[in-house]
């Protein structure tokens, strides 16, 4: 590999610049969708699957995780796992959240079709409408990419930026909506300097 002169400086802000743009975008295509999945969410008697596969799933772990210290029980579900066995964890009570850039990833396919022959309900957050996945979905919370940051516009990099952010907007809304306050936050998450900060919170 030759190593090339380029400017770090100005490939740093091009891509803030790409990521930022995107995430304003996003705030554009937020509808009523986003609304209808929240409280189906809120309602459900099961939890919350998120599913995802490569740089995907790792966006889906992540939220699952925010998801669980905000007070929405949620289980992280890695696509390829979900082939082989781990779709038993699934049940028609529960809400499927699917994250892929395509839609179109062969495990995303074959995942959205065992989880609709379950019967819960599938949520898809995804950048290309036409795909098999957004067809496949009862709701799409759509994320518009014109181009990754990568030079090469493959590595996923604004896609992940966006899809997180859509999952941290799930997330704390339903945590608005559940009255989710310090003293539960405190009860989930005692240690660390978020757990000092709790203390210090409630101590006042």
């Amino acid at each position: 590999m030759t190593k090339k002169c380029v400017n770090l400086h100005e490939i740093a802000l091009e891509v803030v610049k790409k990521e930022a743009e995107a995430v304003r975008r996003l705030s554009e295509v937020i509808d009523e969708n986003f609304n209808r999945v929240v409280e189906l969410i809120h309602g459900i008697k099961g939890r919350v699957i998120v599913a995802g596969m490569g740089k995907s799933g790792i966006v889906a772990s992540k939220m699952v995780s925010t998801f669980n210290s905000t007070g929405t029980r949620a289980q992280y579900l890695h696509a390829a796992d979900a082939l082989h066995g781990d779709l038993g964890m699934v049940t028609a009570d529960d809400v499927v959240i699917i994250v892929s850039k395509s839609g179109n990833t062969s495990e995303i396919e074959k995942l959205a079709l065992g989880v609709r022959k379950i019967g819960a309900p599938i949520v898809a957050i995804v950048s290309n409408k036409e795909s098999f996945l957004a067809k496949s979905a009862e709701y799409i919370l759509y994320a518009p990419i014109e181009h990754e940051a990568c030079c090469c516009n493959l590595a996923p990099t604004v896609s992940t930026t966006v899809h997180l952010v859509l999952g941290d907007a799930l997330a704390v809304a339903l945590e608005n909506l559940n009255g989710f306050g310090v003293a539960d936050f405190a009860k989930v998450h005692p240690e660390g300097s978020i757990g000092e900060e709790t203390k210090k919170i409630l101590s006042l």
